[in-house]
């Protein structure tokens, strides 16, 4: 279950427990300052309700980071010298097809680490793909040739609400991870992995790869 799912849950359970409290009638005239008490702390409850609801949208884009685990596969078809069709896979996710120029791809991604309290309270990093790119191989064609990136983002997510809105609140902390690289060769599948440190790691996702790539000379 993704953090936003997790979140969501505890806004409704939240909405649940304001409209319990805001139906409850006080009997008589006694009941009256009790009465305004509970609907204020049902307000109160909705408000939060309301909020988590907001940060759940916030961190769509983002999934829990326990372990290693990987995040993703990537397919490669050359279709012409230093053009290759690249299927992006997000496990669980949907592919979706990207053209790459050069020798090489490039994968980034964003970990967030959460500040006290919530490290104290055991809340897992979360992570998000930022972009997939292509590179050569010789430097000086990476400086005049044509480039190709991706970017894997979503507009106005968690992230972008911190940096313009909570900014000096020390709420999170975002640590890039090790691009993830590796050579373009037809026909290789290849298999993402992530640490909760941010480091990305890419490996052959089968023989087949790995005998392309020792033919490559990696």
């Amino acid at each position: 279950m993704t953090l936003s799912v997790w979140i969501w849950i505890s806004a409704a359970v939240l909405a649940l427990l304001a409209m319990l409290a805001w139906g409850r009638r006080p009997a008589g005239r006694r009941g009256q300052g009790p009465g305004a008490l509970r609907r204020g702390f049902a307000l109160l409850l909705l408000l939060m309700a309301l909020g988590l609801t907001g940060l759940g949208w916030l961190l769509r884009t983002y999934a829990w980071l326990l372990d290693d685990v990987p995040v993703a596969t990537l397919s490669l078809v050359e279709q012409a010298p230093q053009r290759y069709r690249a299927t992006l896979v997000p496990t669980g996710g949907v592919g979706t097809d990207y053209v790459l120029l050069g020798d090489e791809w490039q994968l980034d991604a964003r970990v967030i680490r959460w500040t006290l309290p919530a490290q104290l309270g055991g809340v897992p990093p979360v992570y998000r793909f930022e972009r997939l790119s292509g590179r050569y191989g010789d430097p000086k064609q990476e400086l005049a040739a044509q480039r190709s990136v991706h970017d894997l983002r979503r507009p106005w997510d968690f992230w972008d609400f911190r940096q313009q809105w909570l900014a000096d609140l020390p709420i999170a902390d975002a640590h890039w991870g090790s691009a993830a690289y590796l050579p373009m060769l037809d026909g290789a599948r290849y298999e993402v992995f992530i640490s909760p440190r941010g480091g990305l790691v890419a490996k052959p996702a089968d023989a087949a790869t790995e005998a392309l790539l020792d033919q490559a000379g990696w």
